[in-house]
């Protein structure tokens, strides 16, 4: 294993650069929280997450399973058949791409550059995420265009695993596909489950902070930011 570079060597030493989506590409979470609430009211469900109730249900990786919990929360409530589910999800979906295609959720501050000079370096590019392929292309096609995608060597996502985060299914699944040691990529990541997930797969991890997940415990983090702007102060 490789001797633990300094903070500000941290990036621009790592093969490959893995990042999370929601929350650390953009602050995408209040945008699912709104399609959440209104594929409910689609489907005459009584239901409302405010801030509070989703920041719980965050806790819980994955939008099938959060509408699960949900409904396994709440008393003399009709069944939800794994049908009814996946419909829910995929109403909440569409609605989340139409927010999105109106441009209220830019990538977050540092993203766009950290990009540009990870290309500069001929640095790879990765994804790992819990969320589905179309909610990625959705904010990704708004913010760095159509053909997204050729910019990244691997991209895996919550439905293509059979456990989602803070398990380190994705983690291992990037590294295999990009041929990579653990301990030559660096994870950029939002959340204590994102910090887990992939530090159970041996890859450190940067931080950076976001709305609903800023005061996660992020003990072992590599190094912990704002948002990746910062990365200007360390040089």
């Amino acid at each position: 294993m490789r001797e633990e570079a300094p903070a500000a060597d941290l990036i621009p030493r790592a093969a490959a650069l893995i990042f999370d989506v929601d929350g650390t590409l953009a602050e995408t979470e209040e945008l699912h929280r709104q399609a959440f609430n209104e594929a409910f009211v689609r489907c005459g469900l009584e239901w409302h997450w405010d801030r509070a109730v989703y920041k719980n249900l965050l806790r819980v990786t994955g939008g099938k399973e959060r509408i699960r919990a949900y409904h396994a929360m709440q008393r003399n409530v009709a069944p939800l058949s794994d049908d009814d589910i996946a419909n829910l999800h995929r109403i909440k979906t569409e609605h989340y791409a139409e927010l999105v295609e109106t441009g209220c959720c830019p990538l977050r501050p540092g993203v766009t550059e950290l990009l540009a000079a990870a290309k500069a370096r001929r640095q790879r590019l990765a994804i790992a995420t819990t969320t589905s392929r179309g909610n990625i292309d959705a904010l990704l096609s708004r913010a760095l265009g159509k053909r997204w995608a050729t910019d990244f060597d691997a991209i895996v996502a919550g439905d293509d695993v059979r456990h989602k985060k803070p398990a380190p299914d994705v983690y291992l699944d990037i590294l295999a596909k990009l041929g990579l040691m653990a301990s030559d990529c660096l994870a950029i990541e939002d959340s204590a489950n994102g910090l887990i997930a992939a530090s159970r797969a041996g890859v450190p991890v940067l931080i950076t902070r976001s709305m609903y997940f800023s005061d996660d415990d992020f003990t072992g983090a590599r190094l912990v930011l704002d948002d990746l702007s910062e990365l200007e102060r360390l040089g």
